[in-house]
């Protein structure tokens, strides 16, 4: 177990996606001045689902799977924010809440699935992985022909487990949809729920199109 600094959003952030932000909150002015004085411990923080409430101000409900992020490059604005980019890197559990002193922090364990039976079965897995590649493609090329902005193409993992992930970031999924990505427990599982979440957006990628 780990105490960990919390950033809650209204957004997902998956292992391998990249999440840029711009920080002006003075509670996570000083989080961040704070992790980047650690000479001990990686540059990382938790972001978390917000699930009732807004970003600024505090008082709001928080999601318990997150991921963990390791900060890129951050720089100070002369308005006195930062800019930063940073990476998500692994699926963490949040044990427990703690006060929010003056900033969001957890308990938090890694929740590592490389051991799940179905990361073993190679062929079967890759050839899943590389139906939902076509799938996000085609989909996301239909939303930038409605006007939607969409990523660039990019590499996957070969790894199945984050090539998953790295799918759920360049889909086309809102939040609710990427987080049920993000806590299914299994590989094989969160084919199933990512495959469901695609089958809705080109519902409503269909209907947009009519």
């Amino acid at each position: 177990m780990a105490v960990l600094p919390m950033f809650p959003l209204g957004l997902v952030v998956l292992p391998g996606g990249v999440l840029p932000l711009n920080v002006f909150e003075d509670r996570y002015l000083q989080m961040f001045r704070e992790i980047l004085a650690d000479d001990v411990n990686p540059p990382e923080f938790g972001v978390a689902l917000i699930t009732k409430g807004r970003e600024a101000g505090g008082g709001d409900e928080r999601a318990m799977v997150a991921t963990n992020a390791r900060i890129l490059d951050m720089q100070a604005t002369p308005d006195g924010r930062y800019v930063l980019a940073a990476v998500g890197t692994d699926r963490i559990r949040v044990n427990a809440w703690l006060p929010d002193d003056p900033y969001p922090v957890a308990d938090v364990d890694v929740w590592d699935d490389t051991d799940d039976p179905a990361h073993r079965e190679a062929d079967g897995v890759r050839a899943r992985v590389e139906r939902l590649r076509e799938r996000v493609e085609s989909l996301n090329a239909v939303a930038a022909e409605l006007g939607d902005e969409t990523p660039p193409p990019t590499d996957i993992s070969d790894d199945p487990l984050l090539a998953v992930y790295h799918l759920g970031s360049l889909a086309p999924l809102g939040p609710s949809d990427r987080y049920r990505v993000l806590a299914t427990p299994g590989l094989a599982e969160r084919l199933d729920v990512f495959d469901r979440a695609l089958d809705d957006v080109e519902a409503v990628l269909k209907f947009r199109r009519s």
